[in-house]
């Protein structure tokens, strides 16, 4: 692929994304973060019936944080912007900015995913095009794999 996919994800906020203050609930601003995943991974050429089916491999979230700045309203246009990075060669992270209409922030987020092969939940190397679209950014974590801490292996 020549150029970086597009990290950029927008859509408007619908009164089922609000709450009884009229404001968006806070668990859909994550939502609205795994959206903005979804639709990068698309643009990658990801068949995501495919990539969140049982294939043999899974990429759970084993970490999330959201710290809220503004709220959000019915009818509110929303960005968030993708900053991807590698942890190791099974983990990666994904940060997340998200913007009102007027171009403020109204909430950054962050996820940590693993790779793990099913049905063994052992960790397994990133898959591509998810590779691809981390080249950009630098590993910032050493490669854990061969350090004996699996405590990312999730149980069933």
């Amino acid at each position: 692929m020549n150029t970086p996919p597009l990290r950029d994800y927008q859509r408007t906020v619908h009164f089922a994304d609000t709450d009884a203050a009229g404001v968006v609930y806070f668990a859909n601003l994550l939502r609205f973060c795994h959206e903005a995943y979804e639709d990068a991974l698309a643009q990658l050429g990801v068949d995501l019936r495919q990539f969140f089916s049982n294939s043999g491999l899974i990429v759970p979230i084993t970490e999330a944080q959201m710290r809220f700045l503004k709220p959000l309203y019915c009818g509110d246009r929303l960005r968030v912007t993708i900053d991807p990075q590698r942890l190791d060669s099974s983990r990666f992270q994904l940060a997340y900015t998200l913007y009102n209409g007027a171009g403020d922030r109204v909430a950054i987020a962050q996820t940590q995913h693993i790779c793990l092969q099913l049905p063994q939940r052992q960790r397994v190397a990133i898959p591509d095009p998810v590779r691809t679209w981390l080249k950009s950014a630098p590993e910032e974590a050493s490669d854990r794999e061969d350090s004996g801490d699996n405590r990312e292996d999730v149980a069933s």
